[in-house]
């Protein structure tokens, strides 16, 4: 999907792609961190992980125009610790699961523990609570 988005991004005709240079803290997708002041972005629309169902949705993300080095370590993303954030559960359906909370952003890994404490919850969006942007997602491990 991203490579996808990078080659069809570089149309200029393309009303849904924006190219942009980085103010610095746009939220990075593609290497889960905040943009530095003059990195090159694509922001686009992106459809998260989710199976078909009625909360599906698309919305903007921002990601390097060209390809980046990726995540950088497993767990939390380091760069959004302490920042506010909306948790929200899904069920194996697709359906938005009622365990769905805001976490104030002191302890992001309690609060991910605390959402997949329900045995229905088998994915987590973690959004953006001013804008409600898709973050990342965590999936429940199996054993």
């Amino acid at each position: 999907m991203l490579d996808r988005a990078r080659k069809e991004g570089s149309d200029p005709q393309r009303a849904d792609f924006a190219r942009m240079i980085a103010d610095g803290g746009e939220p990075l997708r593609c290497c889960l961190r905040d943009a530095r002041p003059g990195e090159d972005l694509l922001l686009f629309n992106y459809e998260p992980p989710v199976p078909p169902s009625p909360y599906r949705e698309r919305g903007a993300i921002f990601a390097h125009t060209v390809a980046c080095d990726g995540v950088a370590s497993t767990g939390y993303p380091a760069d959004w610790r302490d920042r506010p954030q909306v948790l929200r559960a899904y069920d194996s359906r697709g359906w938005i699961h009622p365990n769905t909370r805001v976490h104030d952003g002191s302890d992001p890994e309690g609060a991910l523990a605390a959402v997949f404490a329900d045995p229905d919850v088998v994915q987590v969006h973690s959004r953006n609570v001013a804008y409600g942007c898709f973050m990342f997602v965590a999936v429940r491990r199996t054993s």
